[in-house]
C-alpha cells in the first residue's frame, strides 16, 4: 500500500489548542440537533427526491420534534425553489419551527436564494464557501485576502437582501477542519461584527468536517479553540457538520459537543456524500442511553426508518445501530440464554418497585437499550434466530422453495410459526412451513381476487387500473405506477393503502418461470404482509397487495 504518499493531519494545518478541557467534560443535554436530510443529504442521493417525497420527509422530521430544519438549496434546482415557495404557505411550518436555506457566496444565486423565502419567517440563510488552501489554490483561485473578500461581500448582501425581515444568519467555512485556525477566527469575527449579533439574534458560525481527515481528539480541540477565541461568544450559536469519511462522524459530532458545540447538523441514519453525514438517529439514541432527554421522538423506529427510506430509496443496514432489524438480536445461545434471565430479572424487579416493567431502570445483558424504548419488541426479533439456530425458517423456505424473504416478513412470518408449534414442541418441516405460508399470505389474495382488472399507462407516467370486485362493483383509479393507481382505486372503494415495502423475485430460471411479489402495505391503518406468485410479475404484485387488504378486511 503506497502510505508514504499522505500526509498526517498535524502536517497539514496547526490545531493551537493548550490546556484542553474537552476530555473532562460531560454531555448533560442534546444540542440544537439540525437535520439536512432535504438539502445536504438529497444532494448526495443517486434519484433526489420528488416533491412527494421531500412533503413526506419534511413532515417526518417536524413530526420528531426538531426546531430548525435545512429545507434545501433554493439556487440548485427549480425543484428545490419551488419546494421552499411551497413551505411558504401559511401554515405549512409550524410557528416553533425554523426553516434554513442553503447558498453559496455567489451574488446572483444569494438573490434566487432570497426569492425563495419571499413572505416566510423564522428562516436561516446559511452562507457557504471552502477556505482551506487546497481548495484556494485548486478550485477557488484565490489567496486569503481575496477569499476574504469575497465572503464579506456576500455577507453584506445578504444583510442588505434581509432588511429588517424575520431572517437570521448563518456561515460554513468548508472544510474547516483543515483550514488555518487563524483564518478562520479572522472570518467569522468579522462576519458576527458585520451581521451585528446579539444574543436575542444569533449568528451561526458552522464548522464542517467536511473530509474527515483525523482522529475525533484533533476535531474537537479545533472546536474548543473556536469555542475559546470567537468574538460575542454569547450571541454566536457554535455548530459542526461532521462527515463520516473515516467512520468516527458520531464520536466526532461528541467530542466537538464537548468541546463547546450548541448544534449538531446530520442526516436520520447518516445519507450523505461519499461515505455519509453523522447519524442523528445514533447521536440522539447514543444520549438516551446515558439518561440524557434527546429532545427528538424516536418511539416508533421503524416507522422513522420506512419514511426514511421510501424518502431517500436507500437501504438502513441490519447492523445499523439501534435501527437494524438485527440489532437486538441474538444468534449465539450464550447471549440468548443472558437476555432471557436479563429479562426475567428486570421483570421482577419492576414488580419489586411496584413500577411497569417500562419504567424500571434498564440493565439487560447485551442490550443497551430497552427495544420498547424505539417500539420494538425483543421476544418478536429473537424468535426468528432462535429458529435460525436449528435450521432457519428462512434458511428452509430459501432451499426449498426458492423464497427469499425480506427481513421484516421473516420476523412477521417467525411469531405467526411461533403460534403454529406453541405447545407441540416440535420441530417444523419445511412442507409444514410452506403450507403454513401460503395459508397466511397467499391464499388471501386467492380468495379475494378480482374478478377481472386491467392497468394501462395512458400518458408519460400516468397509469390507470380498473377492476371489478366481486359481485359486479367496480373500482377504478391512477396513479404514477399500476401498484400507486391500484391503492387509488381502492381509497375511491373506502379502503386505504399504504404500501411500505415491495420486492419480487424469480421462483426458477428461464424465461416464463413463476415468480413471487411479497407486500408490506398499511390497510386501514393497520400494518399486514401479503404475497402472491404468477409467471406474470405484474399480476403477482396486484395480487399480494389484495392479499395484504384481505387480510386486513
Amino acid at each position: 500500500m503506497p502510505y508514504h504518499r499522505y500526509r498526517p493531519v498535524h502536517e497539514r494545518v496547526e490545531v493551537p489548542l493548550t490546556g484542553r478541557a474537552w476530555p473532562a467534560r460531560r454531555i448533560t443535554e442534546a444540542p440544537l440537533w439540525v437535520p439536512v436530510d432535504l438539502r445536504d443529504g438529497n444532494q448526495a442521493l443517486a434519484e433526489p427526491m420528488d416533491p412527494e417525497r421531500k412533503r413526506r420527509m419534511f413532515e417526518l422530521l417536524v413530526g420528531m420534534g426538531f426546531k430548525e430544519i435545512e429545507v434545501g438549496y433554493p439556487s440548485s434546482s427549480r425543484l428545490d425553489f419551488d419546494f421552499i415557495r411551497h413551505l411558504a404557505t401559511p401554515g405549512t411550518v409550524p410557528e416553533d419551527v425554523t426553516v434554513v436555506v442553503f447558498t453559496p457566496a455567489r451574488s446572483e444565486l444569494i438573490e434566487r436564494t432570497f426569492e425563495s423565502i419571499e413572505g416566510m419567517s423564522r428562516v436561516v440563510v446559511h452562507l457557504y464557501t471552502a477556505t482551506a488552501p487546497t481548495w484556494r489554490e485548486v478550485v477557488l483561485g484565490q489567496d486569503r485576502a481575496a477569499l476574504h473578500r469575497m465572503i464579506r461581500s456576500s455577507a453584506e448582501q445578504i444583510a442588505r437582501l434581509a432588511g429588517d425581515r424575520d431572517v437570521r444568519f448563518q456561515f460554513s467555512p468548508e472544510v474547516f477542519n483543515l483550514t488555518e485556525p487563524d483564518y478562520v477566527l479572522e472570518i467569522c469575527n468579522d462576519l458576527t461584527a458585520l451581521w451585528d449579533a446579539s444574543p436575542d439574534r444569533p449568528v451561526t458560525h458552522n464548522l464542517p468536517a467536511t473530509v474527515e481527515v483525523a482522529t475525533p481528539n484533533v476535531y474537537a480541540d479545533q472546536i474548543e479553540y473556536m469555542h475559546r477565541h470567537l468574538d460575542r461568544r454569547d450571541a454566536v450559536i457554535l455548530s459542526v457538520h461532521p462527515h463520516n469519511d473515516r467512520g468516527t462522524g458520531v464520536a466526532c459530532a461528541e467530542l466537538a459537543v464537548l468541546a463547546g458545540a450548541q448544534r449538531v447538523e446530520g442526516c436520520l441514519f447518516g445519507n450523505g456524500e461519499r461515505t455519509g453525514n453523522v447519524d442523528l438517529v445514533t447521536l440522539a439514541l447514543n444520549l438516551h442511553a446515558q439518561g440524557v432527554d434527546p429532545m427528538i421522538d424516536l418511539s416508533d423506529i421503524d416507522e422513522v426508518r420506512r419514511v426514511v427510506e421510501h424518502c431517500n430509496r436507500l437501504p438502513v443496514p441490519e447492523r445499523h445501530p439501534y435501527a437494524g432489524d438485527l440489532v437486538y438480536t441474538a444468534f449465539s445461545g450464550t447471549h440468548q440464554d443472558a437476555i432471557n434471565k436479563g429479562l426475567a430479572h428486570h421483570a421482577k424487579r419492576a414488580a419489586d418497585l411496584g413500577v411497569p416493567p417500562e419504567q424500571a431502570p434498564w440493565e439487560v445483558p447485551y442490550l443497551p437499550i430497552d427495544p420498547a424504548d424505539v417500539g420494538r419488541g425483543y421476544q418478536a426479533v429473537i424468535r426468528v434466530n432462535s429458529q435460525s439456530g436449528k435450521g432457519g425458517i428462512a434458511y428452509l423456505l430459501n432451499t426449498r422453495y426458492g423464497l427469499e424473504l425480506p427481513r421484516r416478513l421473516q420476523i412477521d412470518f417467525s411469531a405467526v410459526v411461533q403460534r403454529a408449534t406453541d405447545g407441540s414442541g416440535e420441530e417444523i418441516t419445511a412442507e409444514q412451513l410452506w403450507e403454513l405460508f401460503h395459508a397466511t399470505y397467499l391464499a388471501p389474495g386467492e380468495i379475494g381476487a378480482l374478478e377481472g382488472w386491467s392497468t394501462v399507462e395512458t400518458g408519460p407516467g400516468v397509469h390507470e387500473f380498473t377492476g371489478t370486485l366481486p359481485g359486479g362493483r367496480r373500482l377504478s383509479g391512477t396513479g404514477n405506477g399500476p401498484l400507486s393507481a391500484l391503492t387509488a382505486a381502492l381509497a375511491g372503494d373506502g379502503i386505504d393503502v399504504d404500501i411500505l415495502h415491495y420486492s419480487e423475485h424469480a421462483l426458477g430460471p428461464g424465461k416464463g418461470g413463476r415468480a413471487i411479489a411479497y407486500v408490506e402495505a398499511k390497510v386501514n391503518g393497520t400494518t399486514c404482509w401479503g404475497a402472491a406468485q404468477d409467471t406474470s410479475v405484474l399480476t403477482a404484485s396486484v395480487h399480494a397487495v389484495l392479499a395484504a387488504v384481505h387480510r386486513v378486511i
